[in-house]
């Protein structure tokens, strides 16, 4: 009797997914944000920086896209102090990098029911490995110094006699880049196990499968419903209202920003904000006037449709895009699964995505500039923007919304055939 050598079944996985795989998802990903990013800032203007600094502002643009940490630097002379701040992420660099680097992740892992931790964990290690050299590479590489141009006139007769010409920076501070990037690495990597239908889990976890997948993968399709709502709307304004170079570099920087804000305004969530000085936001001019006020300013569905009318619609496109959501993950799931477990797991889903989408969406931005120790000079060269959230009221509206979209989206999905069904005739 011929004697049959047995084979395991992690050795056609692991071969398929080794360095050269890795790099290629690596690089791809890479190689998306920094086309969005250098397509953004030329939109933007930016291409005109000089001293040859428009490539370093896309490396910027890049690090701060995967959650690393900028500091901005200035210098006025000896008599001078500068101050300058700035929190932002330029999230449709943020979402194509994710969307690209977690499908090369899960292509390998692809028409298979389970997948051994031991194996998911190496390759999402030779992925974390390449990535870290790249956020060490772009860390080095993402500063620049640029001198402040102040005209002609009694202030620049000032600087030019103290010696305080200012001059404003940024450098990346790397240590903190390489651990919130590999914690963005880790985010992207997590999610997409849990939200791809198809994607294999480690036996422990199957469990997860029924409460878990169904809602992670409505929110996932409710955040790029978002997004594709938004996209469409700024390109009907692109076309009819003029500005076609401002309005494509905020959808190739920042429309997530703005669709996802736009989400937790149509529940009811309020933010608070002020802009001021030269300071502008990438947003509609509404936005723009309700937050350039003498103090901090509250924006939401009230005080936008105070400014324009029309903004009523964030209120319904909430509630379709919502309940298309909640009918989607009911019709997903188990048959089993009662009505009200479904808006309790709709409701916690909900409340994480817009815990989530306050944390990314916040903007900070201030500079300053003092002479002599007397105050600010003002002028183009002090500002001060920001926008953040109540955080706690938005994440118990959100959980709040999730409870009734989420029996009413079970409810309607009863007539549709699901798993673990059966019709008696």
């Amino acid at each position: 009797m011929a004697r049959v050598t047995p084979v395991t079944v992690d050795e056609r996985p692991a071969a398929r997914h080794g360095w050269g795989r890795a790099l290629v998802t690596v690089l791809s990903g890479l190689a998306v944000m920094f086309v969005l990013a250098a397509l953004g800032l030329w939109a933007a203007g930016a291409a005109g920086l000089p001293d040859g600094a428009f490539a370093r502002v896309v490396v910027a643009t890049v690090v701060t896209a995967v959650g690393g940490t900028l500091e901005l630097t200035g210098d006025a002379g000896p008599l001078a102090r500068t101050r300058a701040g700035l929190t932002v992420m330029p999230l449709s660099v943020t979402l194509a990098g994710a969307l690209v680097i977690g499908a090369g992740f899960l292509r390998p892992l692809r028409h298979r029911a389970v997948a051994s931790v031991r194996e998911l964990a190496g390759w999402a290690a030779r992925l974390a490995l390449l990535w870290l050299l790249a956020l060490i590479g772009l860390g080095l590489t993402a500063r620049q110094t640029f001198a402040v141009d102040m005209g002609n006139g009694t202030l620049s007769d000032l600087t030019d006699l103290f010696g305080g010409a200012p001059t404003v920076g940024f450098t990346t501070d790397v240590p903190l880049t390489v651990l919130f990037g590999l914690l963005w690495l880790a985010g992207v990597l997590l999610l997409a196990l849990l939200v791809a239908p198809g994607a294999p889990l480690p036996g422990r976890l199957l469990r997860l499968r029924e409460p878990v997948r169904p809602a992670a993968h409505a929110m996932v399709l409710l955040l790029l419903g978002c997004v594709a709502v938004g996209l469409v709307v700024a390109l009907v304004s692109a076309a009819t209202r003029g500005h076609p170079a401002e309005t494509f570099a905020v959808i190739l920087l920042g429309l997530p920003n703005l669709a996802w804000l736009a989400l937790t305004l149509g529940q009811g969530a309020t933010w608070n904000g002020r802009v001021d000085g030269p300071f502008g936001l990438p947003m509609p001019e509404v936005l723009d006037h309700v937050l350039r006020t003498p103090d901090v300013a509250t924006l939401n569905l009230r005080t936008l449709t105070e400014q324009d009318g029309a903004m009523w619609w964030l209120l319904v496109a909430q509630v379709v895009l919502t309940s298309a959501a909640a009918f989607l993950m009911a019709a997903r799931s188990p048959a089993g699964v009662r009505a009200r477990q479904h808006a309790v797991r709709l409701a916690v889903a909900l409340a994480l995505t817009v815990l989530m989408v306050c944390l990314l969406c916040r903007i900070s931005a201030h500079y300053g500039l003092s002479l002599l120790g007397i105050g600010d000079l003002g002028g183009g060269l002090s500002g001060e923007l920001f926008l953040r959230p109540r955080l706690w009221q938005a994440v118990s509206l959100g959980a709040l919304w999730g409870l009734v979209t989420g029996f009413l989206g079970a409810v309607l999905a009863r007539p549709v055939h699901r798993r673990g069904r059966v019709d008696v005739p």
